[in-house]
């Protein structure tokens, strides 16, 4: 099984699995990447879609007129403009020899999910590299027990997100939490795979698990950088994860 990233827009990032001439395709906003590969003998045989928004699921259409009879499988949205298997929080994939599970993570929208197989989760726009999705649509509690749930996932899953943002979400978590020295490590090796026009996805969930301040709202690091911010004792760690995005959404490099 090969694991192919493909570069959409302007930081994007559709993924492919493939197992020989058949491939699964995760969030094609834009086609023309999907059918570039197909020109090389590559066969979509389903595509995964992990919420709404266009540069994640705009290329369907496309990819339908094409292979007109691709099963797609989204979460449960009225704003998807074409016909998909729906599917939710605790249900299963199967599809070609894969197994998917699928998780719930409301927040970055309400209807978001997750894919997860033996080796790779793919995260959509919840779980970023160093970071975390805008809240559009969620709670900051409803996103915070999305990113709780992917962080209990088992530690050696490659973290497949959405978007190329590692270099801006490590300036912003070296503020917040300036003495880890795994971020410190993670931020020089993002910086080194894009000055040799890398990218720097995949990554393991056990580096995220030491890194990303987003999922350590509990250690007393974060903590001690949102009282700082705030003048007081955040009240929990839900106050503490609100309060850190509201920063990372007002922070520029």
């Amino acid at each position: 099984m090969r694991l192919i990233s493909l570069p959409a827009f302007e930081d994007n990032y559709i993924w492919a699995l493939q197992n020989g001439a058949d491939a699964i395709v995760v969030d094609p906003g834009d086609a023309g990447p999907v059918l570039a590969l197909a020109g090389q003998g590559l066969q979509p045989i389903a595509v995964l879609i992990t919420h709404h928004h266009l540069d994640h699921c705009g290329g369907v259409a496309a990819l339908r007129e094409r292979w007109p009879s691709l099963p797609v499988f989204a979460p449960h949205d009225d704003r998807f403009d074409f016909h998909f298997s729906t599917v939710g929080d605790g249900l299963r994939v199967a599809v070609g020899g894969w197994h998917f599970d699928v998780i719930g993570v409301p927040g970055h929208t309400l209807s978001h999910i997750a894919f997860v197989d033996e080796h790779h989760l793919f995260s959509g726009d919840t779980l970023f590299s160093l970071g975390c999705g805008r809240l559009f649509e969620g709670t900051p509690a409803q996103m915070y027990e999305s990113l709780q749930k992917l962080a209990r996932l088992p530690s050696h899953l490659q973290v497949c997100c959405g978007h190329e943002s590692t270099l801006t979400n490590a300036a912003f978590a070296l503020v917040v939490d300036p003495d880890n020295a795994a971020l410190s490590a993670r931020a020089e090796e993002a910086r080194r795979l894009r000055a040799e026009g890398r990218s720097t996805l995949p990554v393991a969930l056990a580096s995220e698990q030491e890194c990303n301040p987003f999922l350590r709202c509990d250690t007393a690091a974060v903590r001690n950088a949102i009282s700082n911010r705030l003048g007081r004792t955040p009240a929990d760690t839900i106050e503490t994860f609100a309060e850190l995005r509201r920063w990372k959404d007002e922070f520029r490099v």
